[in-house]
């Protein structure tokens, strides 16, 4: 690096949750960040005073709150112009709102609506996420291009569906002209944009799909390296509806079990209605949760049982699930994953309520494990790549409290602020590997 070049300083309160539970803080804290990871960490007063052979540009003060960027596991791209609509459950709620909608994902109504998708989430502090597309090539091949002009780490694939899909394929073709899609696909953004960009075989549920279908995904996904995506026990409709079309599975993890979908690169939505066999199960495979709290209330889906999945030793994050969550403000998804547990409390004593800490580490570290890039992205460890993003708590707090000192809030504090007031507007910038993705207009100070 030239020696004239300037190293990026990010200068704030910083908070991050490196384990669930456990929360570190720098009340007037600076990161220096080089070539995209983080170089070091500490007090601002000690390391703006530090001698270095290049100069600093810093960016931010005392009164922003840095935090790891925040890493939704489970979203779908198409879907977005659905939220807050229809309500329902889920399998009525996907034939009358949502497979329409998917329909339509294709052509110049794709590209638009991919593009403007990324520029969301970035806008909301989002930096990873882990998507699902429509059935149609074409609109994935565009997403993936508009996931590569916005800076974002995107882990991404075609949904798959052959049984009842609503495509245009004749019915005898659809799980080899979807594989054959679905390959090529990976083949051309596995690993581009510098490894920003992955892709995830994306089998959407068992209802959707033929064994045929799901066992040649999982294959792919062996074979490639890449991520596998789908879905699992949301619904207690959709379980019996499994029961019935794979009679000789255990139950519904074993039909995911029996085609090798379940490896240490898969990620299942949701999770919410399964025996403690299905929790080991999947815990022994090394499959991640995505639990999608918001989406569950809305779609009336049911109340994950957090403490048995984490007495399972699952490895668990958190995702916005839109359309069915009505939104992708990942603050509101901690909010609702610490409210869920909550309302289970008042009816079984067992229910394990997360602090803003835990719910913090959830769309952090503990999202960036079950993607298996727990020593890459999620926290402030110095080496991991720096993924950020930061706050302006002034407009979270009564009154906009801009002259209020750093001294008057603990970390915890502004966590939980965040968490149950945080949101777009809130957002300053929005980093991937030290790069700037999304920069609001500076705050008025007052």
């Amino acid at each position: 690096m030239n020696p004239d070049t300037p190293l990026l300083g990010i200068r704030g309160f910083l908070i991050d949750a490196p384990e669930f539970g456990r929360l570190r803080s720098w009340s007037d804290g600076a990161l220096i960040i080089e070539g995209g990871l983080i170089a070091e960490v500490g007090d601002y007063a000690s390391l703006s005073r530090q001698p270095r052979a290049q100069p600093v540009r810093w960016r931010h003060s005392p009164r922003s709150a840095v935090f790891p960027g925040l890493i939704d596991l489970h979203a779908h791209v198409p879907q977005y112009p659905a939220v807050a609509r229809g309500g329902g459950d889920l399998l009525p709620w996907l034939r009358q709102h949502i497979f329409p909608l998917e329909r339509e994902f294709t052509g110049a109504k794709g590209r638009r609506e991919a593009s403007a998708f990324f520029s969301e989430l970035a806008r909301h502090g989002t930096t990873t996420a882990m998507l699902y597309t429509a059935v149609f090539e074409d609109s994935c091949e565009a997403a993936f291009h508009a996931a590569a002009a916005s800076g974002l780490r995107v882990i991404m694939g075609k949904m798959m569906m052959d049984v009842g899909s609503y495509g245009n394929l004749q019915p005898t073709k659809i799980a080899s002209i979807s594989l054959h899609e679905s390959e090529r696909l990976c083949k051309t953004w596995h690993g581009a944009a510098g490894g920003l960009l992955e892709y995830a075989f994306s089998p959407r549920f068992a209802v959707a799909c033929s064994e045929k279908l799901m066992r040649a995904a999982a294959e792919l996904a062996g074979k490639y390296g890449a991520y596998l995506q789908t879905h699992l026990a949301e619904n207690t409709e959709e379980i019996e509806k499994v029961r019935h079309q794979f009679p000789a599975a255990r139950d519904y993890t074993d039909v995911y079990e029996m085609c090798g979908l379940l490896t240490p690169r898969t990620v299942l939505g949701h999770c919410l209605h399964l025996s403690d066999r299905e929790r080991a199960a999947i815990a022994a495979a090394g499959a991640s949760v995505a639990h999608c709290p918001t989406a569950n209330l809305f779609l009336r889906s049911g109340l994950l049982p957090l403490e048995k999945m984490r007495a399972a030793g699952l490895r668990l994050g958190l995702g916005s699930d839109v359309a069915a969550g009505p939104e992708l403000n990942m603050w509101q998804v901690m909010r609702s994953a610490i409210e869920t547990q909550k309302a289970r409390s008042f009816y079984e004593s067992e229910a394990l309520i997360p602090t803003p800490t835990a719910a913090l580490h959830m769309a952090t570290q503990g999202a960036a494990e079950a993607l298996g890039k727990g020593a890459v992205i999620g926290s402030f460890d110095i080496g991991k790549e720096a993924d950020l993003t930061i706050m302006d708590y002034a407009a979270l707090l009564p009154y906009r409290q801009s002259s209020k000192t750093v001294n008057d809030l603990a970390g915890e504090d502004l966590a939980s602020v965040c968490i149950y007031r945080g949101g777009p507007h809130a957002v300053l910038e929005t980093f991937v590997r030290g790069q700037s993705v999304f920069r609001a207009p500076e705050p008025e100070l007052f």
